[in-house]
């Protein structure tokens, strides 16, 4: 779908890579350069990494003017470029959006962070979880017994930063395809995440969030949960809606219990959630899915990535495969109902010969190889 879309990504770690990939996926064509030293202890190699599927690998030290200038020719004919350095980085490096629209006033200048390119932590060192606990995102997840947990990269790196930049990259680029001009995106997950938050805000006034952590629907109802079956593995509950309760009880055998008749009862709602944890102890998980399963009740087992890949709507639907020995969840979403085959993974610099003489002739065909009517499709 995104065919022709030219992206350059100065590779970095974690929401920013995952941007490059996801539009990858699409169908845009995204250059990654990368460092030619090796990663620092602990980190993850570049050969077999994931989020470089569908990418071309070139290399290039940012501080040399070899560096810079290969960056500066592979942007002139670029939609967009992604970075993730703190703020100022990139300007230090001689590669800040003055410098680069300059070379391409249609570029969209794309700036994945934490906190933002302003403000008085602009600068500081952090992660997903410091993020989200920041904008609120965090706040509400787990329960009022515990310490608030984080889905780590989930709500922050993912949610909050890698998919709004790719909206405001996408935004910028039909921008500028229609005034000549281009832009800086200032992507910061603080930002994302807040405005992720805008749903369940909304529920305030129908009273499913009342302010403390562990009073509301999703933390202390029984009917929006998670129970631990017999067999320590998990299943969740979302039958919020009256008809889907209703199916609930009567599959529990409990539609003539009293008890329950009162579903929005808060303060039966501490009494109904333990009756209901000794209830999910009795079966296994698998007992409970045979029951619940496939039913308006709003069920769902708790499975692991690999668990998922053997349930039978996920095997259908091909959300995972297994490609380059790699566990990969499949591009999303579809298009005509039809599902896409991740890219390969390349070696670091695998493709730096190839650009940098293919830069030197001119060649965009071999610079943008899907703007070629030679290039391969997926």
């Amino acid at each position: 779908m995104l065919s022709g879309v030219r992206i350059v990504e100065i590779c970095g770690i974690g929401p920013g890579p995952f941007c490059a990939m996801h539009l990858a996926d699409l169908g845009a064509d995204v250059i990654a350069v990368e460092r030619a030293a090796p990663e620092v202890a602990g980190q993850m190699s570049a050969e077999g990494y994931v989020m470089n599927r569908g990418k071309r690998s070139v290399v290039a030290d940012l501080k040399t003017d070899e560096g810079r200038e290969l960056v500066l020719r592979l942007i002139e004919s670029a939609d967009a470029l992604i970075e993730g350095m703190r703020p100022g980085v990139m300007e230090r490096l001689g590669l800040g959006p003055d410098v680069c629209l300059a070379r391409n006033p249609r570029l969209v200048y794309g700036r994945m962070t934490g906190w933002g390119q302003s403000g008085p932590m602009a600068q500081a060192a952090g992660h997903d979880n410091n993020y989200i606990a920041l904008s609120g995102a965090l706040y509400y997840n787990g329960a009022a017994s515990a310490p608030p947990s984080s889905a780590i990269t989930v709500v922050g790196d993912i949610g909050g930063g890698a998919l709004y930049l790719a909206v405001g990259l996408l935004s910028g680029i039909l921008n500028a395809r229609a005034t000549g001009k281009g832009t800086v995106v200032d992507a910061a997950i603080v930002d994302g995440s807040a405005h992720m938050l805008q749903l369940l805000l909304s529920t305030r006034r129908k009273g499913f969030i009342t302010g403390e952590r562990g009073h509301n629907l999703h933390d202390s109802s029984h009917f929006f949960a998670t129970y631990r079956c017999a067999d320590g593995h998990h299943v969740t509950l979302g039958s919020i809606e009256p008809q889907f309760y209703a199916l609930l009880l009567d599959k529990l055998g409990l539609a003539d219990d009293p008890r329950f008749s009162q579903q929005w009862d808060r303060e039966r709602w501490p009494e109904l959630h333990r009756h209901f944890t000794e209830l999910f102890a009795t079966r296994t998980r698998e007992q409970w899915c045979a029951l619940l399963e496939n039913t308006d009740v709003c069920f769902g087992p708790v499975l692991s990535p690999e668990e998922a890949t053997l349930h039978p709507h996920i095997a259908a639907r091909g959300t995972y495969v297994e490609a380059a020995g790699h566990l990969q969840a499949a591009p999303a979403p579809r298009f005509d109902g039809k599902a896409t085959t991740p890219g390969p993974i390349p070696l670091r610099g695998q493709h730096t010969e190839q650009i940098k003489t293919a830069l030197r002739d001119g060649d965009a065909a071999r610079i943008w190889w899907r703007a070629s009517a030679a290039a391969p499709t997926r």
